[in-house]
């Protein structure tokens, strides 16, 4: 094995420019491979951002609600109906909506999630917002994430500075009294949170409606199995009742199988693996076809075919090892600029670093096993 190592990278020493051609190719397609693999998780974590931040033990969703995009509402009696169930110690009610906010600054507009709570009774645990959510009791004023894109203006800094800060909400004046952070998605660049009645004013209507989500937290010690089959014998068919991972699941399983978001990401990835597979097989089959003479003379001497086909693999695994090092760093620059750019939870976890660099040695020994039907052109005979 080691004499196949040795060999195959004197080989590919000799022709530096070929080499060069292959770890390019190798490094385009792993940062390929990379940026969808990023954009796609990046789809998952912000679209379930939200989920992720309540902290209830079971949660009621209408039967129709597929994602927080597209929620429907359900009687707000439904929660006094849970309450009444042996286990359940509190439920707190969650409305969504997507209104129009005006930058103070310019007058431009964007669209931003608004979620309305209990300021008293809300399990949420959105990264800061405990510290100001009793600010809430006050009715026209609202939290905003910090995590918002620029266009929405310098709230955090205006904050800061001491400013009272009144901004236009659905053409309804509101003030911003402090900040959280959440983040942006993919459906959302923006986000605030109010108290029930701002809610209501803010989405007229929304009144004679009930929640959107109902957040159930338990007795500590209580079954969440035994207490979720309690709530769905209690309640009508017209909710579901799901516990934590349940709900984050819903939405995930709406991205994954309901938008081509994800079908295109998983596109992309398929096609890095093809571009690398030809670039490589072109790199070692020409090395073969150039060697031809050489590898028949190795088999006159006495090594055995299954060698040759170790020596090209071991080509194949030396140019995805120095192609995927330099990926590595290129990826992570992408993912910061990203980040920067367009505010997207882009990171690079052990467990990508690991797969992606286990499918670029499986690409090139993928190309490897194309390559070799080459070698059965190298006949000892030709040597003389």
């Amino acid at each position: 094995m080691k004499d196949a190592f040795r060999l195959a990278w004197s080989q590919l020493a000799h022709h530096p420019v070929k080499l060069a051609t292959g770890v390019a190719g190798v490094i385009f397609a792993c940062v390929l491979i990379f940026a969808q693999l990023g954009f796609k998780r990046a789809l998952y974590d912000s679209a379930t951002l939200v989920q992720t931040g309540l902290t209830g033990e079971l949660f009621l969703v209408h039967r129709n609600t597929d994602t927080l995009m597209q929620t429907h509402s359900f009687p707000r009696s439904r929660l006094h109906q849970a309450l009444a169930v042996d286990g359940v110690t509190s439920v707190s009610p969650f409305y969504i909506g997507t209104g129009s906010w005006k930058n103070p600054w310019n007058a431009s507009r964007r669209a931003t999630l608004i979620f309305g709570v209990d300021p008293v009774s809300a399990p949420i645990k959105f990264p800061g917002v405990r510290a100001v959510l009793s600010l809430l009791k006050r009715d026209d004023v609202a939290l905003f994430d910090q995590g918002s894109r620029p266009e929405f203006g310098d709230v955090p800094g205006a904050l800061r500075r001491g400013e009272k800060l009144a901004v236009q909400v659905n053409e309804r004046r509101l003030e911003i009294t402090g900040t959280f952070a959440l983040g942006v998605s993919f459906t959302a660049d923006g986000n605030l949170i109010t108290n029930e009645a701002t809610f209501m004013r803010l989405f007229r209507g929304r009144a004679l409606t009930g929640p959107d989500i109902g957040i159930l937290t338990l007795r500590p010690g209580a079954s969440v199995e035994a207490v979720r089959a309690a709530v769905r014998e209690r309640l009508p068919e017209d909710v579901r009742v799901l516990t934590h991972a349940e709900f984050v699941g819903v939405e995930r399983q709406y991205w994954e199988n309901n938008s081509p978001i994800g079908a295109i990401f998983s596109l992309g990835v398929i096609m890095g693996l093809i571009v690398g597979v030809v670039i490589v097989y072109q790199v070692l089959y020409t090395e073969i076809a150039n060697h031809l003479t050489q590898y028949a003379t190795l088999k006159a001497i006495g090594y055995s075919h299954r060698f040759l086909v170790t020596l090209v693999g071991a080509a194949a695994l030396i140019l995805g090892v120095l192609g995927f090092v330099p990926s590595v760093a290129i990826s992570a620059g992408l993912y910061a600029i990203v980040r920067e750019v367009a505010f997207l939870p882009m990171n690079l976890p052990l467990d990508r670093l690991a797969g992606v660099f286990l499918l670029t040695l499986a690409m090139c020994l993928g190309s490897a096993l194309l390559a070799v039907r080459r070698l059965r052109a190298a006949d000892p005979a030709d040597v003389f």
